[in-house]
């Protein structure tokens, strides 16, 4: 999706907890914003509580501003990819329903193609051993989440929940595409 300035772009992408997805892409060169948020329901039910009951259609996502010159829509995915489990049908570990689902959220046909390659490329490496579960769902409006949620695992480091879930997928981001990762 383009953005108001030429020079970036946004991706939308739910891997589980938006807490974890946002602290796995605030790290990465090229990268100027991860705001967590809502997609894939209605306006009144774009707010925790709702999302949580499973029954709105939304899914826990990220919306990330970047600037393709310095990172593309490809390398992206492939960071996504290796952040959550995506062979995982409306889950990701101890956090189950439909608002956990792993989904890429395309804008136009190009991302939609290179998604689609991705997925059969990484179906056919056997990278996984069971099929990607990831769907491939068409943009539709994104609701920030409450502002609590927004750099929640950076604001709140000793939280056991960012310790045991959030951290070990920001180190294997860092270790699997260190060429991505901003230096510190």
């Amino acid at each position: 999706m383009e953005t108001g300035n030429d020079s970036t772009k946004t991706a939308v992408f739910a891997g589980g907890c938006f807490w974890c997805t946002e602290a796995v892409f605030e790290q990465l060169k090229g990268v100027s914003d991860v705001e967590s948020g809502y997609i894939g329901g209605a306006a009144e039910t774009a707010d925790y509580k709702s999302v949580c009951s499973g029954l709105t259609g939304h899914a826990e996502a990220i919306k990330i501003t970047y600037d393709p010159a310095e990172i593309t829509f490809d390398q992206l995915l492939d960071v996504f990819f290796d952040a959550h489990d995506p062979t995982q049908l409306n889950r990701q570990g101890h956090d189950i329903g439909t608002q956990y689902r792993s989904a890429i959220f395309y804008d136009g046909e190009d991302e939609l193609r290179i998604a689609q390659t991705k997925i059969e490329s990484l179906n056919a490496s056997g990278k996984y051993s069971r099929p990607i579960a990831t769907t491939l769902e068409k943009l539709s409006v994104f609701y920030p989440a409450e502002a609590y949620h927004q750099g929640y695992a950076m604001l709140n480091p000793d939280q056991p929940y960012i310790q045991y879930q959030t951290f070990p997928k920001v180190c294997k981001v860092r270790e699997r595409h260190a060429n991505l990762v901003r230096p510190e």
